[in-house]
């Protein structure tokens, strides 16, 4: 399954599941991201961390790490 951590900039994929556990399971749907929503890739920074991108129209940066979690299609 692809990560959020593999989409290129420019691309919108929708969030299928989240594997992280715990705390930082509920920090991620915390920041909106859940299963079935939309997530549209902005930028990334030069050195590949954070990743920006667009959520129920506004803005996120997520660690590469976190990305990871978030399998998507």
């Amino acid at each position: 399954m692809k990560t959020l951590k593999e989409v290129r900039i420019g691309e919108t994929v929708k969030v299928k599941k989240l594997n992280g556990v715990g705390a930082v399971k509920r920090r991620i749907m915390d920041m909106g991201i859940t299963k079935g929503v939309e997530v549209y890739i902005r930028k990334v920074a030069p050195l590949g961390d954070p990743i920006e991108v667009t959520v129920r129209g506004y803005e996120l940066s997520l660690r590469k790490a976190d990305a990871e979690m978030i399998e998507v299609e």
